[in-house]
Parts: structure tokens; C-alpha cells; sequence
């Protein structure tokens, strides 16, 4: 059974678009220290904060649980970002520090805002190239199927493309594109 923060560094080396299961991106230092954090909370809600007057049990539950998860949470985003922020090939220490000194999580929210795309090796050429590019800018290799009238990019289900009506059965699609459509 594979554990959800799992560190199998090849599953930390894929650089697929979408094949990598996110979750496995939060290293495991991050999942310990937001149990700590969590059960830290706890503690100064339960503990260390007076509870003298019963009637403000369920509140103190309440507030207990949800700052705790809160922080926790912010852990594991930290986490996350530490990892993807090395996938991408962006300056680590910089987006860390902006990720854990910006208040109320505005850090992450530019981090996700300002990422670059996911670079991966063309199968020709091995050339660096991000995952949304349809052909190789070094070798021409088709990386994606695309409409051969206007060029933009397609499903490989479509027979019609949806920008200019192209009948797609037309082109000469390379045979490693066509694999799902027959």
C-alpha cells in the first residue's frame, strides 16, 4: 500500500504534466511538523489556556480543531512548495521566503500565481521544453496532436477541429498520436 507523502525518488524526478500524484509532492518532513503543530495547538487550547468554565467547552473544541487544521494546513503548503518550487527550476530560497514571510498565506497564493510551467525533455532531441508546446522549437518532433490547417492544438477523440472545421483525418498525423483514435 503506497503511503500518500511517499518520497520514491523516482516519483519526485517525474516531470510528467499530469501523471504525478500531487499529494506525494509534500515531503515528509512537512507531514511530521504539521502533526506537531497540530497537536501543539491543541495543546494551548486544552492545556495551557484556562478552561475553568465549562460552558465554553464546545468553543474551545471548536476554535482547538479549526486553528489547528489552519496551521497544520499552512505546513503542508509549505512543504509542497519546497518541492515543487525544485521541479520547476525556480530560485528556492527566494519563493520560501516569500511563501513563509508574507502574512496569511498571500506568499502561496503569489507562488501559484507566479510558477513557471513544467519543463520536460523532448523524446527526440532531449531538449528542455515547457508541457503545453505542440512541437519541439529545436527538432520540429510533434509533441501534441494539431489541426493541420490552422495549427492549434487538438484532442487526439476530435475529427473536426474546433477552431476551423478541419476535417483531422486529412492530416498525417504520426502514428504515436493516432494510437487512441482508431
Amino acid at each position: 500500500m503506497n503511503r500518500f507523502w511517499s518520497q520514491g525518488s523516482d516519483r519526485a524526478q517525474d516531470h510528467t504534466a499530469g501523471g504525478e500524484d500531487q499529494l506525494s509532492m509534500i515531503p515528509t518532513w512537512s507531514v511530521v511538523l504539521a502533526i506537531i503543530v497540530f497537536a501543539a495547538v491543541q495543546y494551548l487550547f486544552h492545556g495551557v489556556l484556562p478552561h475553568h468554565k465549562h460552558e465554553m467547552l464546545p468553543m474551545r473544541l471548536l476554535m482547538g480543531y479549526s486553528w489547528g487544521t489552519a496551521f497544520a494546513s499552512y505546513v503542508l503548503l509549505v512543504g509542497y512548495v519546497s518541492r515543487d518550487v525544485r521541479r520547476r527550476r525556480m530560485p528556492a530560497g527566494l519563493w520560501m521566503l516569500i511563501v513563509v514571510v508574507m502574512p496569511g498565506g498571500i506568499g502561496a497564493v503569489v507562488y501559484f500565481l507566479l510558477r513557471q510551467p513544467m519543463m520536460i525533455p523532448c523524446p527526440h532531441c532531449s531538449t528542455e521544453i515547457t508541457s503545453n508546446v505542440h512541437f519541439c522549437p529545436q527538432c520540429q518532433f510533434q509533441l501534441a496532436p494539431v489541426c493541420g490547417r490552422c495549427f492549434r492544438g487538438v484532442q487526439i477523440t476530435d475529427v473536426y477541429c474546433t477552431q476551423c472545421g478541419h476535417d483531422l483525418a486529412e492530416d498525417h498525423t504520426p502514428a504515436r498520436l493516432r494510437v487512441y483514435s482508431d
